[in-house]
């Protein structure tokens, strides 16, 4: 499969990535959490060790929870960062973290929005059909600070924008109508403890030396 790391093009990339073989796995919150619903705060200091860790640890976190992307205020911390791996939809794999990540605003002109299913790590096991721009431009810096730009289309779109979208201290349940978040919230108390079981098994199945 074609990839990208930090948006550059690359010949060869392994499946857990090296941040996810240095991280710890991280408790990830759920909905009603405060954490997950206020913006969370930009990041400031660059190139420190504590950054590197909480990049390596959303990583791993995200691989154990079957996830594409995953932000910091879902493992508790509220800071503007997100990590992802994620394919679009023409087949090539996208890998990276952003910092104090900003969407470009769309081009009336050519926006377009694409229906497709939504879910969340933090609204386990509930998935929603959601309205979403299919192309968007994303831009912040990497953990050192460094300017980064990152475009994304079609379902890789759809991953940078729901994940800004946590930054800012929403969930994809926001952008549902009354009748739709009603549903989602009951998918979650239904299917919950089966999505926990997996994620349980996926840690422990790392944790036996299946990362390499």
């Amino acid at each position: 499969m074609p990839t990208r790391v930090q948006g550059q093009s690359v010949t060869h990339y392994p499946a857990l990535p090296p941040e996810a073989r240095r991280g710890s796995v991280r408790r990830i919150t759920e909905v009603g959490e405060e954490v997950l619903h206020r913006p969370c705060d930009p990041v400031t200091e660059f190139g420190t060790p504590e950054l590197g860790t909480l990049i390596d640890d959303m990583f791993l976190t995200m691989y154990v929870a079957d996830g594409a992307g995953l932000a910091a205020n879902q493992v508790g911390v509220g800071l503007r960062l997100f990590v992802y791996d994620c394919p679009d939809d023409e087949g090539v794999r996208h890998v990276g973290h952003l910092v104090n990540p900003v969407l470009d605003p769309p081009d009336p002109a050519t926006r377009r929005l694409l229906e497709d299913g939504e879910g969340c790590l933090s609204v386990p096991g509930a998935g929603m059909t959601l309205p979403r721009a299919d192309r968007t431009v994303v831009r912040g810096q990497d953990k050192d600070g460094n300017p980064l730009v990152i475009e994304g289309t079609g379902y890789f779109a759809r991953c940078l924008q729901h994940e800004t979208d946590h930054l800012h201290g929403r969930t994809y349940l926001d952008r549902l109508s009354q009748r739709d978040r009603k549903t989602a919230l009951r998918q979650m108390t239904d299917r919950r403890d089966e999505v926990h079981a997996r994620r349980t098994a996926n840690a422990e199945r790392l944790a036996a030396g299946e990362r390499d």
